[in-house]
């Protein structure tokens, strides 16, 4: 569970550049719960992200993670808690690793020492998930990671996310460089995973329509507000259309300055 209460997050703060990224904001995503957040270029989208993360500060409010508040919390210490893919398929493993070392290095994610055991059960744990992947993983174990497609990393990826069971899943737009089988197979993966282990899903994206279809609840921002939350029957009968009106009757204005949006 994630629960923000009250958070903003202004950079650099007293300057002529100050810029306030979120604006005292709360939301809460249970256990389970799986969020699509949608949003013009600079909403604040993946500043909530960091900010869940500790990638960056907040400036005000707090945040829990599993009802504690872990406000003040290191990054490396949050990542016990926190599984998260990126965009780029290249950055999250070591491709100078085997497939296997890097979900040994996941595995222990948070740790401040961490050994790259190789024992028989291990091996064979690991073997299991890579296979629930679909993608031959599960043969190539002791190959490099550079040597994997972009689509093979981003899966791996996903489930290095995953191994260590942590509360939350943050996910920043992790199918848009993929080519369309691929993208839909690990967004296939992501859904299996927050069900299967109950997470607390964040979900940017920059699709509309994906954003409806994926999830069980729609959050869309804009200057660093969430101006809609929409879950529910309410959102199975979203449009893209729809949401888009929606938009302009909030804010006065339309998404035409962000063509991807409306993708």
């Amino acid at each position: 569970m994630i629960e923000l209460k009250d958070v903003s997050v202004v950079f650099h703060p007293n300057t002529p550049d100050e810029r306030r990224a979120l604006k005292t904001l709360s939301m809460r995503v249970g256990k389970g719960e799986f969020t699509t957040i949608i949003g013009s270029n600079g909403a604040g989208k993946s500043t909530l992200l960091n900010i869940v993360a500790a990638a960056i500060p907040v400036t005000e409010g707090r945040v829990l993670i599993e009802g504690a508040d872990r406000t003040s919390e290191s990054e490396y210490k949050r990542a016990r808690s926190i599984g998260r893919v990126f965009q780029d398929p290249l950055g999250g493993t070591a491709a100078e690793m085997s497939v296997e070392d890097n979900l040994i290095v996941a595995s222990r994610k948070g740790a401040k020492r961490i050994v790259l055991a190789k024992t028989a059960a291990r091996k064979r744990e690991f073997r299991e998930l890579l296979a629930e992947l679909g993608m031959g993983l599960e043969n190539r174990m002791s190959e490099n990671v550079a040597r994997l497609s972009g689509g093979q990393r981003q899966a791996l990826t996903l489930l290095m996310a995953v191994i260590s069971r942590p509360a939350a899943l943050l996910l920043d737009e992790h199918t848009a460089a993929l080519d369309p089988a691929n993208a839909e197979k690990v967004l296939a993966l992501t859904e299996r995973f927050a069900t299967e282990y109950g997470l607390a899903v964040l979900m940017v994206t920059h699709d509309m329509s994906r954003a409806i279809s994926v999830g069980t609840r729609l959050v869309m921002m804009d200057a660093g507000e969430i101006i809609m939350d929409i879950a529910g029957d309410a959102k199975k009968a979203l449009t893209v259309d729809g949401l888009v009106a929606r938009f302009r009757e909030l804010r006065k204005r339309g998404l035409d300055s962000d063509r991807t949006l409306l993708s």
